[in-house]
């Protein structure tokens, strides 16, 4: 059985800081951020951070009858480009969005979130723009950012390392929950995704690799941007345009397209017996993506099944309420489609009209 290395250098009275923990910078980054985390209040929010726990009042907020929805997530190795990419500011978005996007599906309003933040040295500068980030995040989803947690963890992480967990509380009223209703012949509207948003950047980060570029080199698919800036773009947060087209009655389903693609996302919340049928030419496909299926030689099927390929969220919505629902969500600024129908079947997802070679 191994043991850890014998300290044999002379006797003397440790502390935390020669262990690799500063508390001083822990307490630091507490203050730093307060005007952050108060940039975020809502109806409901009670006290600020330095609590032992966080409190929320759901009457204030104006709930009468509700059930609680929780999710939690990170942000994946996507992680790994913002370190080498030395960039900080938009990966807290993306913690949101991945918490939040997921209750939003589920007719929840979003009301607090909570972060854990673990490195192996803090430094005030990028974990304040983290935070920063996370705050923006909770801003756009009009959520109130009410605690969290700073690790210091040396011999766990790296110096320069860092990551994330979030985990995000909203609340529904118990009749408006979701799915509801969702029956053969109800359309499909597809809205748009700001990019590769936080889901398969272990073979991102592959295909940079063969591709020889640094993250600093210019973007093939996105002119006047570095690579890494481009792939950074943080995850839409749909919450307030879908939210909207919930409370004016007009959704009954709606599926956050992440790991898994289509495929695997949109039949969790399909009914037994269902079809999606989808036409792949009647969205806009995001250049990154071609570049990605170019440069990795990847399949199309292996597209589908990692990446988003345009479509950050599909919502289901009865026939007559199609034309209400674009109008809803061009007016919440999200680019959308109808881009299928729902049919009986086997309860998968079929995608016609797709190209050879799609989405190269």
């Amino acid at each position: 059985m191994s043991h850890p290395p014998r300290d044999t250098s002379p006797l003397q009275s440790l502390t935390y800081a020669a262990a690799g923990v500063d508390i001083a910078a822990g307490d630091a980054l507490v203050e730093a951020i307060k005007p952050l985390a108060k940039s975020t209040n809502r109806s409901g929010s009670l006290g600020g951070l330095g609590g032992f726990g966080a409190l929320f009042d759901l009457k204030a907020a104006g709930f009468q009858d509700p059930v609680l929805v929780a999710s939690t997530d990170g942000v994946g190795t996507k992680l790994r480009v913002a370190i080498e990419a030395g960039r900080h500011d938009t990966v807290g978005i993306d913690l949101v969005a991945m918490c939040v996007n997921d209750l939003v599906v589920q007719g929840a309003e979003p009301l607090f979130f909570l972060d854990y933040f673990a490195t192996g040295k803090l430094r005030l500068g990028p974990a304040q723009a983290v935070i920063g980030g996370i705050a923006e995040g909770c801003r756009q989803a009009g959520c109130a950012l009410v605690g969290g947690e700073t690790a210091e963890m040396p011999g766990m992480y790296a110096a320069e390392d860092y990551d994330l967990a979030g985990f995000a509380v909203g609340a529904a009223e118990r009749n408006s929950l979701l799915p509801k209703g969702v029956v053969a012949g109800d359309v499909l509207i597809g809205l748009g995704s700001s990019g590769v948003h936080s889901n398969g950047f272990s073979l991102v980060r592959r295909i940079v690799t063969r591709s020889g570029l640094s993250w600093d080199a210019p973007a093939p698919f996105a002119p006047g941007k570095s690579l890494g800036t481009a792939l950074l773009a943080p995850t839409r947060i749909y919450v307030k345009a879908l939210l909207g087209l919930h409370r004016a009655g007009l959704l009954k389903a709606a599926a956050h397209i992440t790991g898994g693609g289509l495929p695997g996302n949109l039949p969790r919340v399909l009914p037994a017996g269902l079809t999606a049928m989808i036409d792949a030419k009647a969205f806009p496909v995001p250049p990154v993506f071609g570049w990605l299926a170019r440069a990795g030689d990847v399949a199309t099927d292996e597209m589908l099944r990692v990446f988003n390929c345009g479509l950050g969220m599909v919502v289901v919505v009865a026939p007559q309420a199609a034309e209400q629902a674009l109008a809803h969500l061009a007016e919440a600024g999200e680019a959308a489609w109808c881009i299928g129908r729902l049919e009986a079947g086997a309860g998968d997802v079929r995608i016609d009209n797709l190209p050879d070679g799609w989405p190269r």
